[in-house]
């Protein structure tokens, strides 16, 4: 494995106070992992933005590094440069650049039709300000024409100055290592993170999935469908696959993990427990 492995965690603003205090709970725990930041995902057209930056500034409260996700689908350039100006003042210097998705009713993008416009904005607006993350997709975006559009669309927000990419999450290593070797052969030099979903729940997994489209392997679905309603021993099983898939990228040279944690920490702590990562 490399020396220096780059580390993440990702959390949705919580919407009551008790999951507020579950969150610091969970936050508490996952910190002693050293992350590299926690980030905390943002609604489209900003409609969940007062609580992302209310989680964002607990965090760095608590004396960690946190990085707000930033959509711009439906903005105007005023709205995202007030939010840049918003993430300034708070000292907040890392952002992760995201499309997001068109919010319900609405006919338009906005002034940002894609997220290379609003990494390339970033930069216009705050300089190098910000450290930037982006997305990318291992097993191609889910509304794109082909993977070679999908990589090209990639690389377009690479050049636009993006920092770092974290991936959707996925089940198959290969696509994550043939992701990495074509954005190589198209010059793209900046680390691609591995996104992690730790599997829970295997119903909310599949509609995360069809979603967002990130393929469940046949044999993984027909395993997690066969153990039905035993949460058990779904739990069971998706700890021993991730651990493996992991284990696996880090041994063969990914740059670090960006975890979507769900807001929980147990599948986390034991995954880190069986991966031997340092505390």
């Amino acid at each position: 494995m490399q020396d220096r492995l780059l580390f993440s965690f990702e959390f949705f603003p919580p919407k009551t106070s008790e999951g507020v205090e579950k969150l610091r709970e969970v936050r508490g725990q996952l910190a002693s992992f050293a992350p590299r930041f926690f980030s905390v995902t943002y609604g489209a057209g900003g409609s969940t933005r007062a609580p992302s930056l209310a989680a964002v500034l607990d965090i760095r409260a608590a004396g960690l590094t946190a990085a707000p996700h930033l959509s711009c689908i439906g903005a105007t350039q005023q709205s995202i440069r007030d939010v840049l100006q918003e993430y300034q003042q708070h000292g907040i210097r890392h952002i992760v650049a995201l499309r997001g998705d068109l919010p319900s009713g609405m006919a338009t993008s906005g002034a940002f039709r894609y997220a290379s416009d609003l990494v390339a904005f970033i930069r216009e607006e705050t300089g190098d300000w910000f450290e930037i993350e982006v997305a990318a997709y291992p097993e191609t975006h889910p509304q794109a024409r082909s993977a070679t559009d999908d990589l090209l669309h990639f690389k377009t927000k690479v050049d636009a100055g993006a920092d770092m990419a974290i991936t959707q999450y996925f089940f198959n290593a290969d696509a994550y290592f043939a992701f990495v070797d074509d954005c190589q052969r198209v010059g793209i030099q900046i680390p691609v993170i591995p996104g992690i979903m730790p599997i829970g729940n295997y119903a909310q997994l599949a509609r995360f999935s069809e979603a967002c489209g990130a393929e469940i392997p046949r044999w993984i679905r027909k395993k997690l469908e066969s153990y039905q309603d035993d949460i058990d021993s779904i739990r069971a099983f998706g700890l021993d696959m991730i651990t493996d898939m992991c284990r696996r990228l880090l041994e063969q040279g990914a740059p670090g993990l960006h975890i979507y944690t769900m807001n929980q920490a147990a599948a986390t702590v034991a995954l880190w427990q069986r991966l031997g990562l340092p505390r």
